[in-house]
């Protein structure tokens, strides 16, 4: 089994840079799409419709053109999930889950709070709320994978300006603190670090400074796994380039 996960930053801009011309090559079981940033009817069009998958959506209704999730399947899903049960959070189009026997594919785009305090609170709410969440699907027996955008980078390894970042959304010592309590208390696994304790890799960089051409990035995209999967975990890799959004799609293979 091979599951992408990929921020699109726009999938219609994705699209016209050719993602779904590299797509079919990549034999991907499951695509977890975030930031679609559009509508679903803006989606199911030929040209973001690959053959051979069933595409599911979730759409912001708080704002058009923002955020939004989806899932590509090549198996057709016992069950589409698309809330958790918080207006607040679920509007903005950040959460879509595909269940297939016991397996549950999620894709999530978790909030950033690089655009102000506001948006930080929200964030640190989100980190609060979503932990008992979390805990429940641990203790129902599911075989989670959790694809997306997670906007926190976790060690040094996975951030090139570690100390000058200490005091910026994404790198706080809350979020990274959150993200230990996840790996290391609850037992969720971080595929890639699993599989590459000692990568040095990154999936998102900024399009200011040429960012991306100095190598100047963050890993912020996860796979993260229940423990039950750990030991299908056979390799994984972040496709920087073609570059198709600012965000690299990151490929995890499962035995």
């Amino acid at each position: 089994m091979k599951i992408i996960s990929f921020n699109a930053n726009g999938l219609r801009s994705a699209t016209t840079k050719g993602f779904f011309d590299w797509l079919p090559g990549q034999d991907a079981d499951f695509v977890c799409v975030q930031e679609t940033k559009a509508q679903e009817h803006q989606l199911r069009v030929e040209a973001m419709l690959p053959a051979g998958y069933q595409a599911h959506f979730r759409d912001a209704t708080t704002k058009k053109g923002y955020s939004g999730v989806g899932i590509y399947s090549r198996r057709e899903p016992d069950q589409v999930r698309t809330a958790l049960g918080w207006a607040e959070f679920d509007e903005e189009g950040r959460y879509i889950e595909t269940r297939h026997g016991n397996l549950s594919v999620v894709s999530l785009y978790f909030p950033s709070g690089s655009s102000g305090d506001l948006r930080q609170q929200f964030k640190f709410r989100c980190m609060e709320w979503f932990t008992p969440i979390l805990d429940q699907w641990l203790a129902s027996g599911r075989d989670y994978v959790i694809c997306g955008d997670w906007n926190i980078v976790h060690t040094r390894k996975d951030i090139r300006n570690w100390t000058s970042n200490q005091k910026n959304s994404g790198c706080l010592p809350e979020e990274r603190a959150w993200l230990d309590l996840l790996f290391a208390q609850r037992g969720w696994v971080d595929s890639y670090r699993h599989l590459r304790p000692d990568g040095e890799d990154y999936t998102w960089w900024s399009q200011r400074g040429a960012a991306r051409a100095k190598n100047v990035g963050w890993r912020i995209d996860y796979q993260v796994v229940s423990p039950s999967l750990r030991d299908r975990l056979k390799a994984c890799s972040i496709h920087a380039e073609p570059k198709f959004s600012d965000h690299a799609p990151y490929a995890v293979e499962y035995a």
